[in-house]
Order: structure tokens, then C-alpha cells, then sequence
């Protein structure tokens, strides 16, 4: 009860400094270079996040930026570790946690944390905890996903359907191309049937020549 009642008193006082305000949020990007996760190296929820990056993105860079997730003085290495990781080439941060119960998720509700996801340069999509687990970070991220798997997929393009739209926009493109030579073909053996070989118009013009 009393985390909770300090859980409300930050997000009102942050809600009110306009630190959550949807203005504000920043744009993911569609087709990321690379990605940032910011995480406990030893988290079950990183390898579901890197599983499923591999999976659907394995083309794609990621820099992995290690923190202790809960304890003390957890929030302020969090906050450390999102303030190097905007500092990256990265396009995206992940913030990649499992789920607990709100002992365990404290550190995400450290003021610090949500001050680290707002000064970040570069998106920051919240993976932590469960569907049902929300903390101050998921509403200063610019995207709470409901979980951290599925804030891997959100940020990652499928390259399966990448490669099988790449497959139709081929397609299309050679019938737009037979297309479009067909009908110039068509044009050219009109224009063809228009012109008169030289000797031909010479023998008009002797023709004519003669009937004058």
C-alpha cells in the first residue's frame, strides 16, 4: 500500500511537469539499423527478446547495455545505462525487464528512470513486466509494450514478409515493364505502317510527274 501511494504521487507530479505528454513522444522507427537494450544480462526476458529479435530481424545490429534490474541503487544504474545507450548509433532503446510483483519493479518507478527515457535522443519502448504491470517507465517511454517480447517485435520488421512483399513489388514491377513495352511495340508497328519506303515515294512522284 505505501509503494502504491508513492507510485501515484510521482506519476501525479510528473503527469503535471508534462513529462507524460503524448506531444512529446518521439516517432519508432519503421526499418531500425540497430537497437539498444538496456537489461540485466542474466534476465530470462532479455534471451525471449533476443530470441525473437533473431527471429524476425536477424539481419539487425544490437547493442546490449547490462544493469541490475532491483535492488538498491538499481534505478540510478538503469538510468545510467538508458543515458549511454541514446548516446549509441542505435535507432531504438528497449527497456527489457521480466515480470514481479511492485518490490520487484520498484527500481522502474524511480524518478530518475523516467527523467532518462524523456532526455533520451532516440525512442525508448518499455518491455517491462507483464500486460498486467505498469510502472512510471512505461509512461514516460515513448511506447509501453505489453511485454518484452513484444516490444522486440514492434521494433523489429519481419524480414520473412519483407522478403516476400520485396517478391510481389518484383512481380509487379515486370508486368508493369512487359506492359509497357507491349504497348510501345503496338505503337511502333503503327507508326511502321504509316511510313513509305523511299523508292516507293520516288515512284509516286514519277507517277504524278507523268499524269502532269
Amino acid at each position: 500500500g505505501d509503494l502504491f501511494e508513492r507510485f501515484l504521487k510521482l506519476k501525479a507530479k510528473l503527469e503535471a511537469e508534462g513529462l507524460f505528454d503524448p506531444a512529446t513522444r518521439r516517432t519508432l522507427p519503421k526499418h531500425p539499423r540497430a537497437l539498444a537494450i538496456v537489461s540485466s544480462p542474466q534476465a530470462a526476458a532479455l534471451q525471449d527478446v533476443l530470441n525473437t529479435l533473431k527471429r524476425r530481424a536477424p539481419h539487425l545490429p544490437i547493442e546490449i547495455y547490462p544493469t541490475p534490474v532491483q535492488g538498491d541503487g538499481a534505478g540510478d544504474k538503469i538510468a545510467a545505462a538508458i543515458t549511454l545507450a541514446a548516446q549509441s548509433n542505435c535507432d531504438a532503446i528497449i527497456l527489457c525487464r521480466g515480470g514481479g510483483s511492485i518490490e520487484d519493479l520498484w527500481a522502474f518507478n524511480d524518478e530518475v528512470v523516467a527523467r532518462a527515457i524523456r532526455a533520451s535522443r532516440i525512442p525508448v519502448v518499455s518491455g517491462v513486466g507483464h500486460e498486467t504491470d505498469f510502472t512510471i517507465a512505461d509512461f514516460a517511454a515513448d511506447l509501453r509494450a505489453a511485454t518484452p517480447t513484444a516490444a522486440a517485435e514492434l521494433l523489429s520488421p519481419d524480414r520473412e514478409a519483407l522478403l516476400v512483399r520485396l517478391v510481389q513489388l518484383d512481380r509487379q514491377m515486370r508486368r508493369q515493364a512487359n506492359r509497357s513495352l507491349a504497348e510501345r511495340g503496338q505503337q511502333l508497328d503503327w507508326l511502321a505502317s504509316r511510313l513509305t519506303h523511299p523508292a516507293q515515294r520516288l515512284q509516286q512522284q514519277r507517277e504524278s510527274l507523268r499524269h502532269h
